[in-house]
């Protein structure tokens, strides 16, 4: 059996995700539409990286976007869609 080693990066990568899941399903069960939910998030996310990176380095990281999307790295499981 192989150890997995677990950088600092990886498990703040990890606790990042674990509180906006969180955020995500106490919206969800107080009532808030998921597109609203999705549409806030994608706001949030894009104005707090376009000020720490700057327009042009977001602008790059957008561009990668309909690759990405066409790929399915985004789609969930049909399982977990049901849920």
């Amino acid at each position: 059996m192989t150890a997995v080693t677990i950088g600092k990066n990886e498990l703040d990568s990890l606790d990042a995700l674990r509180f906006m899941l969180a955020a995500w399903e106490e919206a969800i069960e107080e009532g808030v539409d998921r597109d609203m939910l999705a549409n806030a998030a994608l706001f949030t996310a894009l104005t707090e990286l376009v000020s720490t990176y700057g327009e042009q380095a977001v602008s790059i990281l957008a561009k990668g976007l309909p690759n990405r999307i066409l790929s399915g790295e985004f789609s969930e499981a049909p399982t977990e869609r049901m849920q």
